[in-house]
């Protein structure tokens, strides 16, 4: 049964990402993308990662595919651009570059995690079984404690990012008046 779930889970988010690589259509993607986040949901009940499963479809399928749809929709992206046109002509030998350090970045880390000990104690059944199993959400206690002390200032920065991108996306789709216009061509 895990195999069946596996296997089914696997081609959803295959299925999910390739459909937002290859789809013309910006809303089409964003759909692609909640089936592939789904999908690792899935992923993440088998591996009984409940809490895990549960914050992947709020915040991500339900909070951030659902502002992308907003902006997308705000915006009217509707019509294909021409890709041909570049506005930059050393856009794409700066994509490749930096393309080609992340594959380096990661081969290299591969290749030097091969070589790692992991660690001997602090097995996670060694500590459940000396706690007796009774600190259930222990995990997700020291989880909310290291995200909100620790990382606060990366959350409250993610944001603001997020407010104010979807600001701009209002000031730059909106319509300038009848007034607006004869202003700007004076």
């Amino acid at each position: 049964m895990e195999l069946f779930v596996f296997i089914v889970a696997g081609a959803m988010v295959l299925a999910g990402a390739v459909g937002v690589v290859l789809s013309k259509h910006p809303v089409h993607a964003a759909l692609s993308l909640i089936l592939t986040l789904f999908g690792v949901a899935v992923l993440f009940v088998s591996l009984q990662a409940n809490f895990l499963a549960a914050v992947q479809v709020i915040v991500y399928a339900g909070a951030i595919v659902v502002l992308f749809l907003f902006v997308i929709m705000l915006l009217g992206v509707d019509n294909a651009e021409n890709l041909r046109i570049e506005p930059f002509k050393i856009q794409r030998p700066i994509a490749a570059l930096v393309g080609v350090g992340i594959s380096s970045l990661v081969i290299t880390a591969a290749v030097v995690s091969r070589n790692a000990v992991p660690p001997k104690t602090g097995d996670g059944l060694e500590v459940l079984a000396q706690n007796g199993g009774a600190d259930h959400d222990g995990n997700i206690r020291k989880l909310a404690r290291d995200l909100f002390s620790g990382h606060v200032l990366a959350f409250e920065l993610t944001s603001a990012l997020l407010v104010i991108a979807v600001v701009g996306t209002v000031v730059l789709a909106r319509k300038p008046r009848k007034g607006e216009l004869d202003e700007v061509a004076a």
